[in-house]
Parts: C-alpha cells; structure tokens; sequence
C-alpha cells in the first residue's frame, strides 16, 4: 500500500478544491494507495493558520494595492528571507507527522507544503517523492524555494512552464503543463433542457454566467454596474448573478433586478454546488481569475469577461488569458457596454474566442496529473 499525502493551505479556495479533485481522482482508481489530505499550515499552527488566512482575505478585500506589494515583494529580498525561515521552523514541526505517516508521495497544492517538505528532504528527514501544482497561470518564486528537492511541477500552461525553465534553471523534463486540478464534475455530460426548466430558464437565448459575489466581494460598486449593463442591454440575453456568500451583493443584485423588471431574464442565486450544470448551459462566463474557477470555465468552453482581479496572481492570470484570446479584461479604463458590444453584438467573436478557449483548456488535467505520478493501474509510483 502506497501512501500519498495531499497538501493544502486555506488561501482561499482553489487550494483546497485543487487537492480534493486529486484526492478523489486517486481514492476513486487506485485501489493500493492510501491518501491523507492535510491543511499543512493549520496543521503545524492552528492559531497562524487563522490569523493568516484573515489577514489575507482582509488585505485582498480592503487593500488589493498592500495585497500587491506583499505578493511581488515575497519573491525577493527581506519577506523572501522571513517566508523561507518561517516554513523551516514549521517543518521541523511537521517532521514528527512525516515519521508517523511514511509517506511515498507528497502532492502539494500550496507553495508552504513544497517548501515544507523541500526542508525535510534536504534534511533526511524524508525520503519521499515530491510533486507541486501550481493553482495559477503565471510562476511565483515562492512556489520554487527548494526546487532541487522537488520531483515533478505541474503547471497551467506551456508558456508558464518555459517561465520556470529558463528563468530557474529547472530541469524541463520535471515540469509539465497539464492544467490545474478540476472536479470530475465539468467533464459530465449534462441534459441542458433539464437545466434550463429548474433556473426557469429560456432555451433559445444566449446565457452569461455571472460570478459577482464570492469570499472578498471586490469592486462592489462597479460589479453591480455591469449588472446594470447587463439588465439595461437590448440584447438577447438572459443572465445567472451568483452573489455567493456575500448577502450586501445579493441585496443589491436584487434591486437591479427590480428597477429594471428583469425577473424572466436574470437569475439570482446565493452560493450553489450546481455551478458544473450552470457551466454546461452557459455562452459566456464573468468572473474574477482565480486559478481554479479560470480552468473550470476553460474547460466547460466558455469564453471569459474578467472582472475585478487581486492585484498580483489574479492580475497575471488575467493577462495570460486575454493574451491568449480567451477572454477580455475589463479594465477600469474600459466601460460594460463597450466591452459587451464587442463580444455579443458580433458572433464572429465569441466564436473567436470559444476557439481560443479549446486551444488552453486542459479538460483532463486531474487525470493526466495522477497518471503522470502513479502510473495507469500500477502498483508503484511512476519514475521519474
């Protein structure tokens, strides 16, 4: 019996989905290994794990531009310093956990498990394998700290694996660009009609999915502006607003809802679990660019509105995918109704850039990754 360890940290939420889809790839189609998934930095710090994660929400919510610094900042000088000595400390108190478990394999889904588990096996504490996703569309040099001792990457996109190769002197052939991690559940074939009748939705009109919400609800007011757009157009549309968790979203979004008497066309909806089913009937999706929600909509083929990134990852993901042509980056200087215009008053370009979409989509990203670790059926980890 093989034994996988699943890192993880509570930055936000595509850390942990990233790990549960592999977790569940493996537990599903590998009947000789064991998995554990851990939250590693709660684990060593409970307390730390608490005020860090509040600490950074609070930052991205209320001060995106101090979230900024602190992002590039950390890949260099004093905070690089403190970051690589602080994860030291926490893996010597890991390293009890480690002699416990006798993992074969650790798969990290956060720069703090790699650094982490890089220390211990620098320290032959561990003699394990060590495999690191990267949840996002551009390198960090945090996610590098101690890369010598790391045995596979796996990263979103080709470009972002020659970042890393010729920038780090990585060897290429420990860096692979499969995609991040999505849930089984955006590969399902869904019965769309079935759909449509339980949002009360109209088959024959073009659906934008509308992620306006979520855990730090940035840009409220210019978020409840492209609403407004959306509600005001004289376009075909009919829209699906998921206002999250954030109840002062979902208030407003109904107020538009009302002024404009748009209760046939526009939907709105608190936190779901049916986002996979809402992907699948969906032309076109608006979101911020977190990692994971990115691939997923990627790999249900929806082209992108990008709104209100965090500065630093976000922005970079934002950037790679408007590079590619699969998406468009309202930016501040841009208004709704112009970008609205150029994507649904010409056909041409949303199929455009539903083209584009296919061209980055990684769809089996979850498989390809646990293939490339444990082989097909094997009942050995794969070599490297």
């Amino acid at each position: 019996m093989k034994k996988v360890l699943i890192f993880y940290a509570a930055y936000g939420g595509g850390h942990l989905s990233a790990a549960n889809s592999i977790k569940q790839y493996i537990d599903e189609h590998y009947t000789d290994v064991q998995t554990e998934l851990v939250d590693c930095v709660e684990y060593v710090n409970k307390a730390l794990s608490s005020v860090t994660t509040a600490a950074y929400r609070e930052m991205a919510k209320k001060a995106p531009w101090a979230w900024e610094k602190v992002y590039y900042k950390s890949q260099n000088g004093a905070l690089s310093k403190i970051s690589t000595v602080s994860n030291k400390i926490m893996a010597v108190k890991m390293a009890r956990f480690f002699k416990e478990y006798n993992p074969d394999l650790v798969i990290s889904t956060h720069p703090f498990g790699s650094q982490m588990t890089s220390y211990l096996k620098k320290k032959g504490k561990t003699s394990c394998k060590l495999a690191t996703i990267m949840t996002d569309f551009a390198p960090h040099d945090q996610w590098l700290v101690g890369s010598e001792f790391v045995d596979f990457y796996f990263v979103s996109n080709e470009l972002m694996k020659q970042k890393i190769v010729d920038n780090n002197s990585i060897d290429a052939n420990k860096v692979f660009a499969t995609g991040i991690p999505i849930s089984k559940r955006f590969l399902q074939n869904y019965n769309c009609e079935d759909i449509l009748n339980f949002f009360d939705l109209k088959p024959n009109k073009k659906t934008i999915l509308f992620f306006g919400g979520g855990a730090f609800g940035l840009g409220k007011d210019k978020t409840v502006q492209i609403l407004r757009t959306l509600a005001s157009s004289s376009f075909d549309i009919q829209v699906i607003a998921i206002a999250g968790k954030n109840e002062k979203m979902k208030a407003e979004f109904e107020k538009v809802v009302d002024e404009f008497n748009k209760f046939d066309s526009i939907k709105i909806l608190p936190f779901t679990d049916k986002v996979p089913e809402l992907m699948s009937i969906s032309d076109l999706v608006i979101t911020k660019p977190g990692g994971l929600t990115t691939s997923e909509s990627l790999a249900s083929g929806l082209p992108i509105i990008v709104i209100n990134p965090i500065p630093g990852q976000e922005e970079e993901n934002a950037e790679f995918l408007e590079n590619s042509g699969a998406a468009i980056w309202l930016k501040p200087s841009l208004s709704p109704e112009e970008v609205f215009n150029s994507v649904l008053g010409d056909a041409s370009k949303l199929s455009e850039m539903r083209v584009n979409v296919a061209k980055i989509a990684k769809r089996n990203s979850t498989k390809d990754i646990c293939t490339k670790l444990l082989g097909t059926g094997l009942n050995s980890l794969a070599q490297n």
